[in-house]
């Protein structure tokens, strides 16, 4: 850890200022005095107030999503209702067609027109 190195610093800067200042300086021995130790507290008092750094979460790639693929819509041939090949198509797709009608027996029981 950091923590007790920087406190050792600080006690050590603090120490050796009050040795440092010679005796002829006067009112500047005291300021340094004073800044030192200043400075010495700062660090003890931001170093135990201090919080610990938050890391953000790594990010998360997500693979994009397949390409979309457009197709073009089958096109599919039916002739015009009620011509004479219209007749004959219906009446080769549906067995039970009826001409008179135009509609086809469907599974579900119910007559649907021939499209």
């Amino acid at each position: 850890m950091q923590f007790p190195r920087i406190v050792a610093l600080a006690a050590a800067l603090a120490t050796a200022s009050t040795f440092s200042v010679p005796a002829e300086a006067g009112d500047h021995g005291d300021a340094v005095l004073a800044g030192v130790a200043g400075f010495a507290v700062g660090t003890l008092f931001g170093n135990a107030t201090a919080r610990p750094r938050y890391y953000a979460p790594a990010p998360v790639y997500v693979a994009p999503p397949p390409p979309i693929v457009y197709q073009p819509v089958p096109i599919y041939y039916a002739p015009a209702p009620w011509t004479p090949e219209w007749y004959t198509y219906c009446a080769r797709k549906y067995g039970s067609f009826d001409p008179h009608s135009g509609t086809f027996l469907g599974y579900d029981g119910y007559r649907h027109m021939c499209v």
